[in-house]
Formats: C-alpha cells, structure tokens, sequence
C-alpha cells in the first residue's frame, strides 16, 4: 500500500528500473572520492570480490571515457566502459556504464559522498533503461550483491590507505 496526496512520500517515476547501494566508510571524503576517481586507486579494488580489473584507457574529466575489462574469479571477461558526465569533487560523481560506447542498454549511475563525521556515506544510484534490463542486471549479474562486495573492496583499501598513512 502507498500514501498519495500532499506530504506523502512521492514515488520515483524510476523505482522499477533504479537500484540503490549505500554504505558509511571510515575514511575522508576526499580519499573516498580520490579512489574513485584515479586509476591508480581503481584498479586496486574495482568490482565484486574475486574480479581484477584491466584499464585500457581512462580519462577523469565530464565527457571522458574508462574503458577496462573486468576479469572474473572463474576466468571469464567482461568488456566495460564509463563515460562520466558530471563532477562535482568531492561531493558527486555522474556517468553513464556499459559495456562498449554507444551501448543501448548502458545505465546511467550518480555517486553521492556525504561526509558523516570523520567517515564518508557513499550512495550508489543507478536507473537502467528499462524494468527488464534492470531485473536482468540483479537475476544474472546479482548487482546489488556486487554493488555491495564493491564498496566493501573500496572500503577495505581506503581502510588499507589510513592505516598506512597512521603508520607513519
């Protein structure tokens, strides 16, 4: 059951295509952003647990491109690219994922970073094209598990990073 008329909450004329990851990490703002946004940090945790990732070429600026593969634990790769469309350091991110340019079913995504005390939330906010290519990403390709085993690698190497910088 869903509440309509003023003050209910409204619902997202995207809800059935949208998936949204969020999760606190103990770090800055700043060294969140910077691991997603420097190719040296991304290639070190990118993806769900047990993928490495190939850059092939990667440009951090509104219009440019990552183009990587991502090499999954059982040997299969998958071709990836992201073009990224907004940013806004060290608050947001926008782009748009697929698997080459100009894909057809590429989803658009917009990272949040929020500061939260000495830690950083990070919200993930995806909308597919469609409901069926949304349902397709979660059934076959389990996103929001992976979304999640991602952030947790990203929070594992951002804690890496701290604990080295309070080592010295």
């Amino acid at each position: 059951m869903s509440a309509t008329g003023p003050g209910a909450p409204a619902q997202s004329a995207t809800a059935d295509r949208e998936i949204v990851i969020s999760r606190v990490i103990d770090a800055p703002r700043e060294l969140v952003f910077e691991a997603f946004t420097e190719v040296r940090h991304l290639s070190r945790w990118w993806g769900p647990d047990g993928f490495t990732t190939t850059t092939r070429s990667f440009e951090f600026r509104v219009g440019g491109e990552w183009d990587f593969v991502m090499h999954g634990p059982d040997g299969t790769d998958y071709p990836e690219w992201i073009s990224w469309t907004e940013i806004a350091p060290p608050e947001r991110i926008a782009l748009l994922h697929g698997e080459s340019r100009g894909d057809t079913n590429a989803f658009e995504s917009v990272l949040r970073f929020e500061p939260e005390g000495a830690a950083t939330r990070i919200e993930m906010y995806t909308v597919f094209p469609t409901k069926e290519l949304r349902d397709e990403a979660v059934e076959k390709y389990h996103a929001i598990e992976g979304g999640r085993q991602t952030l947790g690698n990203l929070a594992a190497y951002v804690a890496e990073i701290v604990r080295k910088g309070a080592e010295r």
